[in-house]
């Protein structure tokens, strides 16, 4: 179809109020702190005013929480929520909790699963620890894939096309330079042949993160299983019992998920 007539049916089925709620939604998804309308406004292109209808509408209907002392704007879960009866999550979330939450019994340490939603690493399920000390990761929290141990896992095994897509859209991956580019292309090929990774995680300092890939590279259904520990409590011995146990989950699930 020509340009001029895709043009056209644009402006002819435009829903304005109904843009400006989607251009909201997906640029808060975006932000890791909550915004004020103001800076909303800014961050889609529209003044203020304009949007001041659409955010109270969104609020009503629960899509965002706003908090009363500051009146800044964040997404509640209520998308999250709708999601996670869509499949793959829902299948993904049923085959893997029960095993998560045997891993995390077993080993006294929280885990969580990760896919990719919106370009990014959004944790779907964690399997909280009995122990005292834990680290717990929020279900919902979404993460840069090339800043975050899961999102690497995932980017690494993802189709090509679809990890050169959600690269152009990582704001950090943007900023590299020609060195760091490939620099991480080859930490992410490096990652593919192993299906797993363990790293110092740069969202907590001081939290280690061991990460593994649930499904198959480059597979319809791929997902990332992950502790996040304090290595500086753990002996080596506890640490190479964590790995093997979460390499061991990952590989349960996905015969869970496969089979």
């Amino acid at each position: 179809m020509p340009a001029s007539v895709n043009s056209i049916a644009e402006q002819k089925y435009s829903v304005p109020a109904l843009d400006k709620g989607f251009d909201i939604l997906e640029f808060l998804a975006e932000q890791q702190t909550p915004l004020l309308q103001s800076e909303i406004a800014k961050g889609i292109g529209r003044k203020p005013n304009d949007i001041y209808r659409v955010l109270v509408n969104l609020e009503a209907r629960g899509y965002l929480h706003r908090d009363e002392s500051s009146g800044r704007y964040q997404l509640s879960l209520k998308i999250y929520n709708l999601s996670r009866g869509i499949s793959p999550i829902d299948k993904v979330r049923q085959a893997a909790l029960p095993l998560m939450e045997d891993l995390a019994v077993t080993t006294g340490q929280a885990c969580h699963l990760s896919m990719l939603y919106q370009s990014q690493a959004m944790v779907i399920v964690q399997a909280k620890s009995h122990s005292p000390v834990s680290i717990n990761i929020t279900e919902g929290a979404m993460f840069s894939t090339v800043s975050s141990t899961a999102g690497k896992v995932l980017l690494a095994n993802s189709n090509p096309d679809v990890a050169l897509m959600i690269l152009k859209r990582d704001a950090l991956y943007l900023t590299m330079n020609q060195k760091q580019k490939m620099a991480l292309s080859a930490q992410l090929e490096e990652v593919k042949q192993q299906g797993f990774l363990f790293t110092h995680t740069s969202h907590i300092e001081g939290i280690a993160e061991y990460c593994a890939l649930i499904g198959e590279p480059e597979g319809q259904v791929i997902a990332a299983l992950t502790f996040s520990v304090l290595p500086n409590v753990l002996n080596h011995t506890e640490l190479n019992l964590l790995q093997n146990a979460l390499k061991q989950t990952a590989k349960q699930i996905t015969h869970q998920l496969i089979s």
